[in-house]
Order: C-alpha cells, then structure tokens, then sequence
C-alpha cells in the first residue's frame, strides 16, 4: 500500500517538476523576447504580467521536487552528536511542520483565490485572471504537503528516509 502511494507521488511530483520546467522555459522564452525587444524599441507587451505568473508555476511547480530530492536548505550541526533515533524523530517532525507549513499556504491562497474570483481580479496588461494562478500555486503546494506527509509517515514507519534513495523518480 505504501509503495503504491509512493510510486504514485513520485509521478504527480515528477508532473509538477515537469509543469515548472516549462514555466521556465516560458520565462526565459518572455525575457528574451522582451530584451531583444527593446533593443530595438518595442519590448514584449505584458512581459512583466507573464513573468510574474509563469514565476509561481516555476517556483511551486518544483517545490515537492525540492523536498523529494532533499533539496530544502538543513542546518546538520548538531546532526552528528546525536543519536540515529533522535535524528528520525527530528527528521519526521521537521517533515510533518513542513506539511502544516504548506497547508497553510493552500489555505492563504485558496482565500486569495476566493477573493480574486469575487473581485475579477486580473493582471495589469494582459487581463489574465488572478485565480487561475493562485489556484495552480495551491494546487502544488498541496502536493507538496502530501508529500512531506508521506515523507513523515514512511520515516515513522519504516524508519527509511526516501531522499536517501540513489533510485529517486526512477
């Protein structure tokens, strides 16, 4: 049953990191085009619209990627001078403050969203609806929190950490 979840995870986690590898590439496709814009005179019309969105897909979209890949910045001090059963109850607690972390970002956003969508809330040039944006930031971060849950879980259980695996997205 955890394996199942596991191999599942790690596909919406790989699709995620996908979806902000193309926010990327749009964002250095805009940028470009909006430098050699200038260069001559005529920047790219809403470039900055579309930096600022295709930024949330780009940051969000690889965040669970980040976490899968213990990718997240760790302080390890202390690490050695304790022993191997206290750095796992670190390590799941450090994991399960990261999914209350992010839960409360889904929640923010989806409070945002609510807002943007009373208010028909859009960018400022090219008119792209806020909430779609705010709804793609929420739904990662959702991805996110479950995956640094099952992180904790399978640390509890298992007693493995995933991020030590050479196999990882295999």
């Amino acid at each position: 049953m955890l394996l199942s979840l596991r191999k599942l995870a790690d596909r919406l986690i790989g699709l995620a990191a996908n979806i902000g590898a193309f926010g990327l590439l749009v964002e250095v496709g805009v940028i470009l085009v909006d430098v050699v814009g200038r260069a001559f005179g005529s920047p790219l019309f809403g470039s900055q619209d579309m930096i600022t969105m295709f930024m949330v897909i780009l940051v969000f979209g690889g965040m669970a990627m980040c976490d899968r890949n213990g990718g997240h910045i760790a302080v390890d001090l202390l690490e050695p001078r304790f022993p191997p059963a206290m750095n796992r109850v670190i390590d799941i607690l450090s994991a399960l403050l990261g999914a209350v972390v992010f839960a409360f970002i889904v929640w923010a956003v989806l409070e945002s969203a609510k807002l943007s969508v009373m208010l028909n809330l859009s960018t400022n040039l090219l008119l792209l609806p806020k909430a779609w944006f705010q709804w793609a930031l929420a739904g990662f971060a959702l991805l996110t929190a479950a995956g640094m849950l099952l992180r904790a879980v399978e640390l509890a259980l298992s007693g493995r950490d995933i991020r030590d695996r050479a196999d990882v997205l295999a």
